[in-house]
Parts: C-alpha cells; sequence; structure tokens
C-alpha cells in the first residue's frame, strides 16, 4: 500500500467504532449509518490524496459520515417511508448533548444493540461487528463456527431488526441490568480477539485490546455496583499486564512459565486485584469474578494450581463450557500430571463444538510431548498448525513439531 492506502486502512482500523457510532447516534438507523461510513471512508481516498491526510481524521470521517446520512435524510422522503428502522429524534432531544446516561457513544451503541428481541449469539455478534468492526471471519472463529455460518446468522439478526421494527434508541436506566450480561460478552470477546489476534503477523492486536478496556471502565463508571463489571475489568487488567513479556524481541510467542516478570504492568495488577476481591465480596460472584480470581493467581510465584483447578470448577458450574473445560485440563496437567490431563482432553476432542478449535490440538501435542509420545504428538502440532491463522502462534506449534520430531 502507499502512504495514502495505509492512513485510509489505519483510519478503518482505529476510528471505525467511534465514526459509526456517532452516526448512528444521529440517523437512528444502524444501517444507513453504515453505509454513510462506507461512503466517507471511499471519499477519504479522493478527499485525502487532494487535500493531505487531516490532522484528525475520525473527525473528518465523522462529519463527512453524518453530513451524508442527514443529507439523505432531509431530501428523500421515500427513503424514510421504506426503511423500517428509521427512528425520529424525539423532538426535546439535542443530538449536540454529550450528558446522557451511557458516557460514550459506543458503550450507548453496544447497549442498543444488545437488544433483549435478539437471540443472545445475535447480539453479541452483531454488536461485534457493527460496532466493533471485528471482521466476521474473526467473530466465527471467536463462536467456533464457520465464515459462512456466522454470515448467515448476521443476515438473519438485521432481517428481524427490520421485521420487527425494533429501532435503535438509547434503553432507559431501568432496561440497563437486563442487557448486562450480553455487553459483557461484547467487551470481553473484543478483548480476546486483540488479546490474540485470530489471524495476522502480531500475537497482538493492542488497539481492540485498548478500547475493551476502555469500554470496561465505562461500563464500570456506569453501574459501580454491579460485581460482574468489576469481575471483567479485574480479568482485562490482569491478563493484559502481561502483554509487553507474551513476545520476545522478534516477535515470537513466549509462554506464560518462561515469561520476564519484570516487563509486567504490577500497577494493573494491583488494580486487578482490588477490583477482583471487591467483586468477592459482594457474594454474587459471576464468571468474570472467578477469571479473574484465576488470572489474579497467575501472578503469584509460585501459582497453586490446586487452587487453580477448583476455581476452574466453580467456573465450569457457573458457566459450562467445552473451552473452560479445556483450559481446566490444561490446569489439571500442571497440578496433577500431563497423563491425568490428557485423558480429560481425549473425553473433550468428542465435543463437536470444538472442532477446529486449534487450542485443543496444541495442547493434546503438549502433554504427549511431555509424556515423551512424540510421534503422537508430533501429529497434534500438525492438526493445530493446520488450524491456527495467527503467524505467532504458527510459528511456536512449529518449533515444538521440530523438537518432537527431533525426538
Amino acid at each position: 500500500m502507499n502512504e495514502l492506502e495505509r492512513a485510509v486502512a489505519d483510519a478503518h482500523r482505529r476510528e471505525w467504532a467511534f465514526v459509526l457510532a456517532a452516526t448512528a447516534r444521529v440517523t437512528g438507523d444502524l444501517d444507513l449509518a453504515e453505509e454513510c461510513v462506507q461512503d466517507a471512508y471511499l471519499a477519504a481516498l479522493d478527499a485525502w490524496t487532494r487535500d493531505g491526510v487531516p490532522g484528525k481524521p475520525g473527525a473528518w470521517l465523522t462529519r463527512t459520515a453524518t453530513r451524508k446520512a442527514l443529507d439523505l435524510l432531509r431530501r428523500d422522503k421515500v427513503f424514510r417511508a421504506k426503511m423500517p428502522l428509521l427512528v425520529e429524534p424525539d423532538p426535546e432531544m439535542d443530538l449536540t448533548d454529550a450528558t446522557d446516561e451511557i458516557p460514550d457513544d459506543r458503550l450507548r451503541l453496544i447497549f442498543t444493540c444488545c437488544h433483549p428481541a435478539l437471540a443472545r449469539e445475535a447480539q453479541v455478534a452483531l454488536t461485534l461487528r457493527l460496532v466493533c468492526g471485528v471482521a466476521t471471519p474473526d467473530i466465527s472463529r471467536a463462536f467456533l463456527v464457520s465464515e459462512p455460518t456466522m454470515a448467515a446468522r448476521l443476515t438473519r439478526a438485521k432481517k428481524k431488526i427490520a421485521a420487527a421494527r425494533i429501532p435503535y434508541r438509547v434503553p432507559g436506566p431501568a432496561d440497563l441490568p437486563e442487557r448486562l450480561d450480553a455487553v459483557l460478552s461484547v467487551i470481553h470477546l473484543l478483548y480476546t480477539t486483540g488479546h490474540t489476534a485470530p489471524s495476522g503477523a502480531g500475537l497482538v492486536r493492542a488497539d481492540l485490546v485498548e478500547r475493551a478496556i476502555t469500554l470496561a471502565r465505562m461500563l464500570l463508571a456506569l453501574m459501580p455496583d454491579e460485581p460482574e463489571v468489576r469481575g471483567l475489568l479485574a480479568l482485562l487488567l490482569l491478563t493484559d499486564a502481561r502483554r509487553a513479556a507474551r513476545t520476545d524481541a522478534e516477535g515470537r510467542l513466549v509462554l506464560l512459565a518462561d515469561q520476564d516478570r519484570s516487563l509486567w504492568d504490577h500497577a494493573a495488577i494491583a488494580e486487578g486485584r482490588d477490583l477482583a476481591v471487591a467483586a468477592f465480596r459482594t457474594g454474587r460472584v459471576g464468571r468474570y469474578a472467578v477469571q479473574a480470581a484465576i488470572a489474579s493467581l497467575h501472578a503469584v510465584t509460585p501459582t497453586d494450581w490446586p487452587q487453580v483447578v477448583g476455581l476452574y470448577d466453580l467456573l465450569l458450574r457457573i458457566w459450562p463450557s467445552p473451552v473452560v473445560a479445556l483450559n481446566r485440563a490444561v490446569a489439571v496437567a500442571m497440578a496433577d500430571g500431563p497423563e491425568t490431563a490428557l485423558a480429560e482432553v481425549e473425553r473433550l476432542a468428542a465435543d463437536d463444538r470444538l472442532a477446529g478449535y486449534h487450542y485443543l490440538p496444541a495442547v493434546r501435542a503438549d502433554l504427549l510431548r511431555r509424556l515423551s509420545r512424540f510421534e503422537e504428538a508430533a501429529d497434534a502440532y500438525r492438526a493445530a498448525i493446520a488450524l491456527a491463522d495467527n503467524d505467532a502462534e504458527r510459528e511456536f506449534l512449529q518449533s515444538r513439531l521440530a523438537e518432537v520430531v527431533s525426538g
């Protein structure tokens, strides 16, 4: 790409969520907002070639998108009649007023997309795609489904919104709690998509990680008495505190046990621990608070692996998930040995929900390697490599494959 194309691509990666959320707030119509934002990015290629890249690309894109949207709304009455999602702003609403209950357009629109009329997975997937700008292939990996399946789900969700004439309005304070779990899921998936990028050369997408942490902080300011909001922010801080040590100078993956802990963000660890403790003290412990407690134990040397296994047992009761069960098996390997853990992993291999999940053969390969069953380990590493799309993870798996092949 030339310099201009790189600038537009960077603006798309960094500013999409801001621009779409701000435009949707003006239009009240997410489809119209998305169309106008896409047109704004196309317009940028021409305008920035002529005038140069503006100092604030996001502000330029937002102005262009909202002006186009307002122009369409003003001059096309037929369009108004045909678009069931179009919601006229309340006469008393000042669209320039930033003193709403929800302090950020992105967080406001996440709550709006998480409408209870939609199925939970549709709420989360649609919000990740349209509000957070996560690509459909990356969402499909997060949900452990194929890309065509996820694309079809997103299409059905949009059609249901149109057919049910669901408006994209700011929910009132009474409606916030029932949408909280879906919003937490969105922010968590946004973080995990950035923490280990599903594809590409880099292990981490820092823009998504930082966006998720910012949204979690905003959510805590909005709902400070919700223990799961504390738990989510704690989990993100404790996990992200290790970011600088997760790769070496050449960008190669470094496992937790081999990381230089002096590189960890100890201020973030302290803040995360305080939030996790505060969440547990409420007596209303949910899955994010439990995961935060597990992350907190990983920050201690030596790690109390039996206690980690016990917390995973609690997490499985709260949130039955094959991914949680796989993570528990990793902890069991550290507490009770690889042979015990391997038996659990072999049972999980029969779960269709983990088909295509590259961490399953990767964990199995590591356990077989530790048991000196090198030929079986090599086959498992090859299976994991075939499924992994992140270059840093693939390189790590290939190095382990070379080790077991050489015995």
